[in-house]
């Protein structure tokens, strides 16, 4: 029976889930419970895996750790060895849920436990940082926070409501079989919504095709995410219409994905149409938040809380560059696609960010890279055109087909 990982700090939060292992256990849960603490463990309830031997699975001595007096690196270290471990369990088919506990050290250590867990099997994490911004903890994974409200530091009538409905959650989300059986095959796409109608009408002629059709918002967490699932092999191809994250990346927006976005599908070699789709565009906050050096630019309120700024002539001979570089080794499942009239819906003739030449640079430049190694296609349309999205859709379909 699969069982759930309760992962904790049992040294100095032993009575806080004491009350979680009863939740659990009074719900008929069953429960390996692995202690990560640095100075202890616990009597009032069992444990599977103690620390010592936690630290040993990445040969570590848990001693010499904390006789060192470097609360940092033995924290990574225990986090490190948590994820590990709970990576093995999951491989032997052991794991229907993770939960766990704590205050900074402690939701560290949960949240790098939980990133080898594969979507789907419920992931839980009561924390004192819930509300703030743990997103390069959380990463692209399926986590669930719950603000712990009150100090995760004994029992009070506060904390003990967050940890029984957290139970109950966790319980139930693992009794759920998520799992179905499909023939459908399964296409990512990137989405904004400066080419939403793009990928809106991509997606209906996918689904009319009999494809699963699963969008990723490209704002930075969604790119990771996809990636990350395409790593994963979720998908048999990957429509990119949306590559805007790498001008965020390049300029230091707010939408970056990372340097490991529009890897992951040339290398697992599956199907990918691009586009570069919202690269005349870097996302950032409030207009007071764009930094110094940019505010003499083109610069669009999209929001209140959303500042669009043009890219320019060097920055998307740059991102061609860049683009290009990604794809490399992708050369026989890979074709870019270039709307030459206009690739976001505010990059239109007459439109606010439409600038014939910064884009021109742009596509020769994709051109020059690609040289006669990777197939570059050139629409005279628009990149939210339906005719253009029924181009991409016949490109994709060629591509799984015979190869592009």
């Amino acid at each position: 029976m699969k069982k759930i990982v309760m992962i904790g700090c049992f040294d100095t939060k032993a009575e806080v889930f004491q009350y979680l292992y009863q939740q659990l256990t009074s719900l008929g849960s069953p429960i390996l419970s692995i202690n990560t603490g640095l100075f202890g463990s616990t009597e009032l309830f069992p444990v599977n895996l103690e620390n010592e031997e936690l630290a040993a699975f990445v040969r570590q001595d848990l001693a010499e750790l904390t006789k060192k007096g470097n609360r940092n690196e033995a924290v990574k270290v225990m986090a490190e060895a948590a994820r590990q471990k709970i990576q093995q369990l999951v491989e032997m088919g052991e794991v229907g849920g993770v939960i766990g506990m704590g205050g900074g050290g402690g939701t560290y250590i949960a949240l790098k436990a939980m990133q080898n867990v594969p979507f789907g099997i419920p992931k839980l994490c009561i924390s004192t940082l819930a509300t703030k911004d743990v997103s390069n903890l959380v990463g692209a994974r399926d986590i669930l926070l719950l603000p712990s409200v009150v100090d995760v530091a004994g029992r009070n009538s506060v904390i003990d409501t967050i940890i029984t409905q957290a139970a109950a959650t966790v319980h139930h989300l693992s009794k759920l079989d998520f799992t179905r059986e499909t023939q459908q095959k399964r296409i990512a796409i990137s989405m904004f919504g400066n080419t939403t109608k793009c990928v809106d009408r991509c997606t209906t002629l996918l689904r009319q095709e009999g494809f699963e059709v699963f969008a990723f918002h490209a704002n930075g967490s969604g790119g990771k995410s996809m990636e990350e699932m395409i790593r994963a092999g979720f998908f048999d191809a990957v429509l990119d219409v949306t590559t805007t994250e790498l001008a965020d990346d390049l300029c230091d927006g707010i939408c970056s994905a990372g340097p490991d976005r529009l890897t992951a599908a040339t290398e697992l070699g599956i199907p990918q149409v691009v586009v570069p789709g919202c690269l005349d565009m870097v996302n950032f906050g409030t207009l007071e938040s764009v930094p110094n050096h940019f505010q003499e630019r083109n610069l669009y309120q999209w929001s209140p809380d959303v500042t669009l700024l043009r890219t320019n002539e060097e920055e998307n001979q740059e991102l061609g560059k860049r683009l290009m570089a990604k794809l490399r080794g992708a050369e026989k499942r890979a074709v870019v696609v270039l709307p030459l009239k206009g690739i976001s819906e505010i990059d239109r003739e007459g439109s606010r960010f439409h600038d014939a030449f910064a884009n021109q640079v742009l596509f020769d430049t994709i051109h020059s890279e690609a040289g006669s190694i990777l197939p570059v296609l050139e629409q005279n349309k628009h990149i939210n055109d339906p005719e253009f999205a029924h181009f991409l859709v016949e490109t994709l379909l060629k591509c799984m087909n015979n190869g592009a």
